[in-house]
């Protein structure tokens, strides 16, 4: 697709086109008990909209820029372990933890209240 957006969401710039989901690892500004199935969200920290050949950049957001989207599943991601061993002390330490996220779907990006496609 040629139209997207660059926001800024959990601490990390993503970029985002109509229809696709993408996995965030908290919402800084949705409680936890929020995060339902189908709950729709407003990102208003849009940085760049790109559609066609027009680009638009915010300093640091763009003005009129906000996407909408909805919330699909809490999820977990990929388990991370940690190995920590200490030679001829015979100390050897397994952690692991897998990192909750959030699976949202973007429904559509506007600029000046007007749907971009």
């Amino acid at each position: 697709m040629n139209t997207y957006a660059v926001i800024e969401i959990g601490g990390q710039q993503l970029r985002v086109e109509p229809g696709r989901f993408y996995n965030i690892r908290h919402f800084a500004s949705i409680k936890p008990t929020n995060l339902k199935q189908n709950t729709k969200i407003l990102i208003y920290r849009v940085l760049m909209i790109r559609r066609e050949s027009d680009i638009n950049i915010g300093h640091p957001w763009v003005k009129g820029g906000i996407v909408r989207g909805r919330i699909l599943h809490p999820c977990l991601e990929k388990k991370i372990t940690i190995y920590k061993m200490i030679a001829k002390k015979k100390i050897r330490r397994k952690l692991g933890h897998r990192q909750k996220s959030t699976r949202f779907l973007v429904d559509s990006i506007f600029f000046n209240e007007q749907e971009i496609n």
